[in-house]
């Protein structure tokens, strides 16, 4: 049974879902990266690594490929920082509301 467009975009937003998973995508914005690199400077269990690349491989917005015993890592389409970014966006002017309603009261 194929997925609707609605199930397609809810599953990419579900994987971009965890702030693990936004640290990673943030981390390989500044290119190609291996496991190696990723696990250490994010302070993630190699383990924890390997389960959120999974999720961020699945959806398309990752690309893998080994090379010897490194797994490298890249973006799939750079697009995916314009949804992190407006959700940043949206966070920010949900946090200046809340402030905003607490400066009434």
């Amino acid at each position: 049974m194929q997925k609707t467009q609605e199930e397609l975009k809810a599953n990419i937003l579900s994987a971009l879902a965890h702030p693990n998973r936004v640290r990673i995508l943030e981390f390989l914005k500044n290119g190609v990266k291996c496991n190696c690199e990723i696990a250490p400077k994010l302070d993630l269990e190699q383990s924890n690594l390997s389960r959120h690349m999974k999720i961020l491989v699945q959806q398309g917005i990752v690309i893998s490929w080994k090379d010897g015993l490194r797994v490298n890592y890249k973006i799939a389409d750079e697009r995916v920082f314009k949804i992190l970014d407006l959700a940043a966006a949206i966070a920010k002017r949900s946090i200046e509301t809340q402030a905003g309603v607490l400066e009434e009261v």
